[in-house]
């Protein structure tokens, strides 16, 4: 293993958002298969007790339900204060995700607020609590999740690209100060990926053929793997890391494929309508 590695062996509980479904579901089924405890916070409470019975029943592990809206201050400071008393929360991954589809001057401003508290300040909040006790012991691990919107500015996800911007940058420094305690981080940077996200979102994705989407699953292996690997940024998929030599481009000629690519997703969802 090499010394940017970190052993995913230990069996210390792991906290994960976003946890009733999609990636964040994904990352419950992993560490349950490994034996680590779970606890499961998430908004709707019937789906993480459904999840939580099955997890536990199946690999025989401790399943905690911890509901909370991390976009709320109230959600985020109940999270944070049950991370920051508890002995052994060895995992943390920030997974919780929601957005906003539209230009940004035709969407509702509190809307876009509130994807920046889940994003951003859940993830710093929550980060934030969680070191001190994972310095302390000298082992611990933070999975936020990116994506690689966090390095293709595309019309209508300004706030969402912007978010995940920040997480990519944000867990990428951190990883820096982090160096020689023992904690790792990784910034997962998914493409398109089949779960629920896009639906709530409204947003049509039918024009997306079906060669560019991954599921939850592959993308947690990867994750995992890529962490005992010691990478930081994580690009899951073979095609999406083809696809993100494009980020290097110089930004005037990615700005105008982005806009390319754009405009054609408009006329084939107005041809359809």
């Amino acid at each position: 293993m090499s010394d940017g590695a970190v052993d995913l062996g230990k069996k210390g509980t792991a906290l994960v958002t976003g946890a009733s479904s999609g990636i964040g579901e994904a990352f419950c089924r992993a560490l349950a298969g490994r034996g680590h405890p779970l606890v499961m916070v998430a908004r709707r409470r019937e789906g993480l007790e459904a999840l939580a019975e099955e997890l536990s029943s199946r690999h025989g592990i401790t399943a905690e339900t911890l509901p909370a809206d991390l976009s709320t201050e109230e959600g985020m400071e109940s999270v944070a204060r049950f991370i920051a008393e508890s002995e052994d929360v060895e995992v943390l991954v920030n997974s919780a995700g929601d957005a906003v589809d539209g230009l940004f001057d035709q969407t509702e401003v509190g809307r876009q607020l509130e994807s920046v508290r889940l994003h951003d300040l859940a993830v710093v909040r929550l980060t934030h609590a969680a070191l001190p006790g994972m310095k302390q012991r000298r082992r611990g691990v933070i999975i936020n999740l990116s994506s690689m919107a966090a390095f293709f500015p595309f019309p209508g996800s300004a706030v969402y690209s912007a978010c995940k911007a920040f997480t990519a940058a944000f867990t990428e420094t951190l990883a820096l100060e982090l160096r020689g305690t023992g904690v790792r981080v990784q910034a997962l940077c998914p493409g398109f990926t089949h779960t629920q996200f896009h639906q709530r979102m409204g947003m049509d994705v039918s024009p997306i053929p079906e060669w560019m989407w991954m599921n939850p699953d592959e993308a947690v292996t990867e994750s995992l793997q890529a962490l005992e690997r010691g990478r930081v940024i994580c690009i899951p998929g073979r095609l999406n890391r083809l696809m993100a030599a494009s980020f290097h481009l110089p930004r005037p000629l990615l700005q105008r494929g982005s806009w390319a690519l754009y405009r054609l997703l408009e006329r084939s969802r107005s041809r359809r309508a």
